[in-house]
């Protein structure tokens, strides 16, 4: 089983960050390997959603309900995919009056066969920068005001 925690410090709110996670119909916007995404419920305590994943031409998708409590947590939970288990939490930690830490932790494992053994160093690339992404996104829709 693969493990990841990222752990960045950003100038931004919690609720900021927390509602550009949770806005799963935009991540075609800024997640390069993500062309599709569509969201098969939502209400304040929960989201379910499923992400198509293209990546260099490995295609694929997956489902996930996250509980969320927002504006500081967000559990995910694998519903479909071509994983054996897939689970984490996004956190959102205060910081002062502006900023945030935010962390992702998420435990994954493919399941067999050799889409999947394909698949798992691609999702582990993917997992690498998608912290990464989310702040970049949160800087171009704060346009570099604070």
């Amino acid at each position: 089983m693969a493990h990841v925690r990222k752990s960045v410090i950003v100038p931004h709110s919690c609720a900021t960050m927390f509602a550009l996670v949770d806005g799963v119909e935009r991540y075609p916007e800024f997640l390069p390997w993500c062309p599709r995404t569509a969201v098969l419920e939502r209400t304040p305590e929960l989201t379910r959603a499923r992400i198509d994943v293209d990546y260099h031409g490995l295609k694929t998708s997956f489902s996930t309900r996250n509980a969320k409590r927002p504006p500081h947590a967000m559990t995910l939970e694998l519903v479909e995919g071509p994983f054996e288990s897939l689970a984490g939490e996004w956190r959102f930690e205060p910081l002062g009056d502006d900023g945030c830490r935010v962390e992702l932790s998420l435990d994954y494992q493919a399941s067999g066969g050799a889409l999947t053994a394909l698949l798992a160093p691609v999702f582990g690339q993917i997992v690498e920068t998608l912290v990464d992404r989310f702040v970049e996104r949160a800087e171009n829709a704060a346009g570099g005001q604070r």
